[in-house]
């Protein structure tokens, strides 16, 4: 499961902001940021509410557009990107959420199914194999035909990882994926998804849960002021 390393070694940028304008209803949220990610890294995004950690990823994934300035994700430049092309970024990517965003209507099969029908995937047997591959792999085995309300939240944002990593994606996005969880559930996400950058995936987490950098450090960027600034952990 997951990418192989090898490609870290290269250190290729793999997201890239220059001189990007972030606005949202006429509010201006960022100005002139410049931003450079690796393939392979794992990168916190803190801030105080309001102050853009949102926003930011939502640009990256094409929900919000620049206003000005140029970014390119997985090789795919965000500013030019037509809507016709937005699901093969969407591939590139996966994106969890604070709020699990699953389907509440179907089983935690159902829901990841619903992904792979929805970007291609043919195939009973192979549709099958993929969905037992990741729930495997976020050990969620033996869960499948539950419905999400009958699991734990950590075992829900399991599930929303397990669905963020079924078509390999070369980075996850991450929004608050601890926000709901107690300390002992948001470090065991935070070890998973750390599992998952180890094997190549790049990692952008935004997050105001400081503990999890505590226990978890690396680089870490702060949004304020309309910037980002990159921050040593003793200053958290």
């Amino acid at each position: 499961m997951g990418k192989s390393i090898n490609t870290r070694g290269m250190n290729k940028e793999i997201i890239k902001l220059e001189d990007v304008n972030i606005s949202q209803t006429k509010r201006e949220i960022f100005n002139n940021i410049c931003l450079s990610i690796k393939e392979g890294d794992f990168l916190y995004l803190i801030g105080e509410t309001g102050e853009g950690k949102s926003s930011l990823l939502k640009t990256l994934y094409a929900e919000i557009k620049i206003k000005s300035g140029n970014i390119t994700v997985a090789g795919i430049n965000i500013k030019e990107i037509k809507s016709s092309e937005i699901p093969v970024l969407r591939k590139k990517l996966g994106i969890v959420f604070q709020d699990f965003q699953l389907l509440t209507d179907r089983n935690i099969y159902e829901n990841l199914k619903f992904v792979l029908d929805s970007t291609g995937w043919n195939g009973i047997q192979i549709i099958q194999n993929r969905i037992k591959e990741v729930l495997e792999y976020v050990e969620l085995t033996g869960k499948e035909n539950m419905m999400p309300y009958e699991i734990s939240g950590g075992e829900q944002q399991r599930a929303a990882i397990a669905r963020s990593l079924l078509n390999s994606p070369d980075i996850i996005l991450a929004d608050e994926p601890t926000g709901n969880l107690d300390p002992l559930k948001s470090d065991k996400i935070i070890q998973l998804l750390k599992k998952i950058n180890k094997e190549g995936t790049t990692i952008v987490i935004a997050t105001h849960d400081y503990q999890v950098i505590k226990n978890h450090p690396s680089r870490t960027i702060r949004c304020k002021d309309k910037g980002l600034h990159e921050i040593e952990l003793h200053t958290l």
